[in-house]
């Protein structure tokens, strides 16, 4: 099953029109945001139970769920030429996140989570050795995950092939290289590729990309996070849109 546990990833995954089959809440729990939930439910035709403690627990396999889970079915995802479309519809440039190969969910969930503040249009995961879009993700993420396009492609090298016959250009975020983050001009459709925890981006991958950036530090440590090196290269690219 897929669950979605927490208050606001329930309601934000009910705004956004996610599949769910049932809600749960914890018997006895009241307030604002619960009443809201409920009442979106029945708009909805979905059924919505009191449980006991025992089986909330159960079913957020212990994690902090507020007293609410939902069984979601499985994220519905999108395809590359319908991320492009979102940002032709808002006539803004495109404005992309290449997931290569991020296996931890609570990893993309902030990565998700950043890029909707953001105004990213969508994300790119490939369909093996990769997390995908489940109930950790939605959590991580605040429910953030339900509004954020995501297309799950077999090659992500091809991929990227195919973005750049349609304009856009590919930044890949790589601890070694020579230019900073804050170098590129990122006026132009852009896709912005956060590699591994472990590894970082590919060879291949690397080697198809446009520029390769890094995240200037000084401390002696090596690397940031796949997730907080991913915010910061993505609020530039939104501070330099805006001029801020």
């Amino acid at each position: 099953m897929n669950i979605i546990g927490g208050r606001k990833p329930v309601f934000e995954a009910l705004t956004a029109g996610t599949p769910i089959e049932r809600i749960y809440i914890l018997r006895g729990t009241r307030g604002e945001p619960v009443d809201e939930i409920r009442q979106m439910a029945r708009q909805k035709n979905i059924l919505c139970t009191e449980a006991d403690k025992h089986l909330i627990e159960k079913l957020s396999r212990n994690a902090n769920s507020q007293g609410i889970v939902a069984i979601a079915g499985t994220k519905e995802y999108t395809d590359v030429d319908e991320i492009l479309s979102i940002a032709a519809a808002k006539s803004e440039k495109a404005f992309i996140l290449l997931f290569d190969e991020i296996e931890d969910p609570h990893n993309l969930g902030a990565l998700i989570r950043t890029a909707v503040c953001l105004g990213v249009h969508g994300g790119i995961i490939p369909k093996h050795n990769a997390a995908p879009v489940n109930e950790t993700v939605a959590k991580t993420s605040a429910g953030a995950s339900a509004h954020f396009p995501v297309a799950k492609v077999t090659n992500i090298a091809a991929t990227i092939d195919e973005l750049k016959t349609k304009g856009v250009w590919i930044v890949g975020t790589d601890a070694a290289a020579q230019k900073s983050f804050a170098d590129i001009d990122y006026s132009m459709p852009v896709a912005l590729v956060i590699g591994n925890e472990g590894k970082g981006i590919r060879r291949l991958v690397r080697e198809k990309c446009d520029f390769l950036v890094n995240v200037p530090m000084a401390g002696t440590f090596d690397s940031l996070n796949a997730s907080v090196a991913g915010a910061l290269a993505m609020y530039e690219v939104f501070r330099k849109r805006r001029g801020i």
